[in-house]
């Protein structure tokens, strides 16, 4: 991120909870985890086209990786790069897991009154953009520690590693439109739910 910046949106996502938001091609979206443990999903569209989206897949595929990090790039589904990865004080994330939801409390932890989750956040705070959940992708997961066995594929979420004030900073190659949640998953977060910390920034 350039060391001469103006800050054009900021905001704190409250534990539970998501919010959208554009940001145009060549801003920078910093992603601060304040008090440590704490995961953050992030979705990005097109702004100009809403079915092209961030690809877990394509990103995957082209990366040839599963734990990105700095000098990374995120795909959309159309085979463009979204969003660069320029920082990160972290180095684990996950692109495997798709945002928890209603159904994944039910089927993953019993819960019979089971919260919306990032899915259903997501939905809300992208309804405003004309984006419906069936639009809603795999999500990048910031700062979600999943560790994949390397002979069964075994998958095991486990606390983050990212402590307080840790961020990871992403650059828009296009413009996109943004869902993030602050998670609301027990296991992802350390049986904690904290809150998000975003900012965006433009060259001065």
């Amino acid at each position: 991120m350039p060391v001469s910046s103006v800050i054009v949106g900021c905001g704190q996502i409250p534990p539970r909870s998501g919010t959208a938001f554009a940001m145009a091609a060549g801003q920078y979206l910093v992603v601060i985890d304040p008090r440590g443990e704490q995961v953050a999903d992030l979705v990005a569209f097109a702004a100009a086209d809403a079915d092209e989206v961030i690809s877990s897949g394509r990103t995957l595929d082209y990366e040839s990786r599963i734990f990105l990090t700095t000098g990374n790039r995120l795909w959309s589904n159309r085979s463009r790069v979204m969003l660069d990865i320029v920082a990160d004080s972290v180095g684990r994330h996950d692109f495997l897991l798709t945002p928890c939801s209603a159904d994944t409390f039910r089927i993953i932890y019993g819960d019979t009154d089971p919260h919306r989750g990032c899915f259903g956040n997501l939905a809300e705070a992208l309804a405003p953009f004309g984006i419906g959940p069936d639009r809603i992708p795999v999500a990048f997961n910031c700062f979600m520690n999943v560790a994949v066995d390397g002979d069964s594929g075994a998958l095991a979420v486990l606390p983050p590693k990212s402590r307080a004030g840790d961020s990871i900073v992403f650059r828009a190659r296009m413009d996109l439109i943004i869902g993030l949640t602050a998670c609301s998953a027990l296991q992802s977060n350390n049986h904690s739910f904290k809150p998000i910390d975003w900012r965006v920034h433009a060259s001065a």
